[in-house]
């Protein structure tokens, strides 16, 4: 059995090493690779294992080469065994890499997976602070610990980018040195090389913190996109637990003050309704339909949002007029609340449409075009003042929330919001139109348990 040396990101000299072992019929288990050797020509070509699979030009697929060349640099020091694996069995089954349930297939993917995550993370979290030369120039110097093998597979990315500046990146694994005209390698490094600071980084963290929103913070899927062990090359990372712990307050202090892109909050519900018509936030707002604001008194006891005007309302300009907005009235006025003193509006101001022929088909609006129009929204519960909120719909949660709730789970029963009112969540009446027979009877009923419970609620608060 061979020891064979492998370099850590010398792809092309695998492949050569590898398809001479294919010609000489070594199989898989008559050779063992050394991932942490350096030199791959070490050794000669190994006696022939068995018989040669292919005198020629060994097979190998194209799925095979898009995998194999992430897969080689992982810190797996099994990984050139399993490509290897692969390889030959792939002479024999040309189409191994479809067969998703195959061990080595999902094993490899895995690797490749985790591999090309780690390009993804040195790309976005790499962070060059300046130094002065000894000639006084300025030189970028960053400090980055990658998982894998990745350091020579992103020198393109970073030469291309910062093409006119002079910069260093340092790794335990080596380093890269451009000067704007040459890349040239290093020797490992420690972080302690690289400097812990430069004068602009306190200007970067208040910029930072101004552009930080508390209305779209979710911590969970912040932290799965960018952990914490890459916190301390990052200098704004610091401010993010403070960031963090005060973005309730802070959200507050915008509902009430205004967001700082759209100025000033208005001060009527007729003031919104005029400056909703200028508003192009989102690309719905520049679809060229007019905006529905809300209808109802100045103040309501109760609110209902819905998800967006439909075709019918965009161009009466009113909500709840279309086939819904009749479902939605009819239930209401058996549930025994009071229409004409409620305030009825949407989530979303304007109608997102596809066209198709004559007719212009319903789209959803995606959570960021929900949240852009959440100032709205804000402005005219703040105005109305109500003291129960009926959410018809995921869609209009989410206005409400500022987050995305599962409509099913969150029915019948009362969300205590920040200013005391009562948020309930029920289906929007346009899913009860899409449902047929004894689905939709079943649905109309527990529509028409939710409203029930709403009533009494308005007239508790009423009392």
């Amino acid at each position: 059995m061979r020891s064979l040396p492998s370099p850590a990101d010398d792809f092309e000299a695998w492949r050569d090493r590898a398809r001479d072992l294919l010609r000489a019929g070594t199989p898989p288990d008559h050779a063992t690779w050394d991932a942490a050797a350096g030199d791959l020509f070490a050794l000669p070509v190994p006696e022939q294992g068995g018989a040669a699979v292919d005198t020629h030009q060994p097979r190998v697929a194209r799925a095979f080469m898009q995998v194999a060349q992430s897969v080689f640099l992982h810190s797996d020091p099994e990984r050139f065994s399993l490509l290897y694996r692969l390889l030959w069995r792939l002479q024999g089954q040309p189409r191994l890499m479809e067969d998703q349930a195959d061990p080595d297939v999902r094993r490899a993917e895995r690797l490749a997976q985790q591999v090309r995550r780690d390009i993804h993370k040195m790309r976005a979290f790499l962070r060059f602070r300046a130094v002065e030369e000894p000639d006084g120039s300025e030189r970028y110097v960053a400090w980055f610990e990658p998982d894998h093998h990745i350091l020579r597979a992103n020198a393109g990315f970073f030469v291309r980018r910062f093409t006119t500046m002079r910069w260093s990146i340092l790794t335990p694994l080596g380093s890269l040195h451009w000067d704007g005209e040459t890349l040239q390698e290093g020797p490992p490094a420690q972080a302690a090389d690289a400097p812990a600071g430069d004068p602009t980084e306190d200007l970067w963290r208040g910029y930072y913190a101004s552009i930080f929103n508390p209305a779209r913070l979710k911590v969970g899927a912040m932290l799965k996109e960018m952990p914490r062990r890459y916190w301390k090359n990052m200098p704004e990372a610091a401010l993010i637990p403070q960031l963090i712990a005060t973005a309730q307050a802070r959200e507050a202090r915008m509902v009430a003050q205004g967001s700082p892109e759209m100025g000033e909050r208005p001060d009527t519900l007729r003031e919104i309704a005029e400056l909703v018509q200028a508003c192009r936030r989102c690309p719905i707002g520049c679809n060229g339909t007019q905006a529905v604001a809300g209808e109802g008194p100045d103040r309501a006891g109760l609110m209902i949002v819905g998800e967006q005007p439909g075709d019918v309302e965009e161009q009466a300009g009113r909500p709840f007029v279309g086939p819904a907005g009749q479902v939605l009235r009819t239930h209401l006025d058996e549930a025994g609340i009071d229409l004409p003193r409620a305030y009825l509006t949407n989530a979303v101001k304007h109608f997102k449409f596809t066209p198709t022929g004559k007719r212009r088909l319903h789209q959803s609006p995606t959570a960021g075009e929900i949240d852009t129009c959440r100032w709205w929204l804000e402005g005219e519960r703040v105005l109305v003042r109500p003291r129960v909120i009926l959410a018809l719909g995921a869609s209009a949660a989410r206005g409400l929330l500022g987050r995305t709730v599962s409509v099913q789970k969150e029915r019948g029963r009362p969300h205590v919001l920040e200013d005391g009112a009562e948020l309930w969540i029920t289906t929007h009446p346009s899913y009860l139109l899409r449902l047929t027979d004894e689905a939709r009877a079943t649905e109309e009923r527990r529509f028409a348990e939710d409203l029930r419970a709403v009533a009494g609620r308005v007239r508790v608060q009423a009392a």
